[in-house]
C-alpha cells in the first residue's frame, strides 16, 4: 500500500541561497547536544548523580570542537549557504554531514533502544538494570550504529544527497518520536514511585509515545516529516 500522508512539492518551498547568522547560531546547540550525548556511560552518570568533572571536561571539549566547526561552516545548518538545493540532485555528501548525522543517529537509536530494554527488564523482573545496560551494552551498540552511519547505511549519511527529500523525514520523524518519549519517561521517572505497577505504566507510556509520534511522523503531521517531491532548486534544512 502506497504512502497516503501529506507531501510537499519542491517548487512550492521558499528558495534560500544563504543562511542568516541567527539560523546558523541556532543549529550550534543542536550539535552540542548530539556530541555531548556520545559517551553513554558518562551521560548515564549525569542523570543518575548530577554534573561531574568528567561531564564538565567533555562539555568543554564539545563546545570547542563544535564551535570551531560551526565557524568554519562544517556543521549541518551552520553553513554560510545551504549545501543541498535540489532534492533529486546527485551530489557528493560531504564528510562533515556524514560524521554529524552518524553521531545523531547514534544518540537517537542507542538511548531509545537501551531505555526500552531497561524498562522491559524492570517491568518483568522488578530489578533496575540501567547502569550495567549503559556501561556494557551502550559502547558496542553505539559503535555498530556509528559504523553503519559512516558506511552510508543510514538516512542522510549516504555517499549522495539524491534521496534527501525522503531521507530527511526518517531522521526528523525519529527525533520527534524519541525526544517526546524520553521527555515523558523523564517526567514519569521523577514523579512516580518505583513499584511493579508504575514500572508497567512507564513501559506502556514510553512505547505508546514512540508509537503515536512515529505514526504522526509517518503521516507527515510533524514539522519536516513530509516527503518532498523533487522539482526546481530548493533548500534542504
Amino acid at each position: 500500500m502506497g504512502y497516503r500522508g501529506k507531501v510537499e512539492y519542491a517548487q512550492e518551498r521558499k528558495m534560500r541561497t544563504r543562511n542568516t547568522r541567527i539560523y546558523r547560531s541556532l543549529h550550534w546547540p543542536i550539535w552540542i547536544w548530539v556530541f555531548f550525548l556520545a559517551p553513554g556511560p558518562l551521560t548515564f552518570s549525569l542523570f543518575a548523580h548530577g554534573f561531574s568533572w568528567g561531564n564538565s571536561l567533555w562539555l568543554g571539549a564539545v563546545l570547542i570542537g563544535t564551535g570551531v566547526a560551526a565557524l568554519r561552516g562544517r556543521l549541518p545548518g551552520a553553513e554560510p549557504g545551504p549545501y543541498i538545493l535540489r532534492f533529486d540532485e546527485d551530489r557528493p555528501n560531504p564528510l562533515y554531514r556524514k560524521v554529524c548525522y552518524s553521531f545523531a543517529w547514534t544518540a537517537v537509536l542507542s538511548y531509545a533502544l537501551l531505555n526500552l530494554a531497561g524498562l522491559a527488564i524492570v517491568a518483568v523482573t522488578g530489578v533496575w538494570q540501567m547502569k550495567p545496560i549503559f556501561y556494557y551494552a551502550y559502547p558496542p551498540l553505539a559503535a555498530v550504529i556509528l559504523l553503519l552511519g559512516l558506511a552510508g547505511k543510514l538516512p542522510r549519511v549516504g555517499p549522495s544527497t539524491k534521496n534527501e527529500g525522503t531521507e530527511r523525514r526518517y531522521f526528523y520523524g525519529s527525533v520527534w518520536a524519541v525526544t517526546a518519549a524520553q521527555t515523558l519517561l523523564l517526567v514519569l521517572w521523577k514523579t512516580l514511585p518505583v513499584t511493579s505497577t508504575t514500572s508497567w505504566v512507564k513501559l506502556g507510556a514510553y512505547v505508546g509515545a514512540l508509537t503515536l509520534m512515529g505514526s504522526f511522523a509517518y503521516q507527515g503531521l510533524l514539522p519536516r516529516t513530509r516527503p518532498i517531491l523533487p522539482g526546481e532548486s530548493m533548500v534542504a534544512d
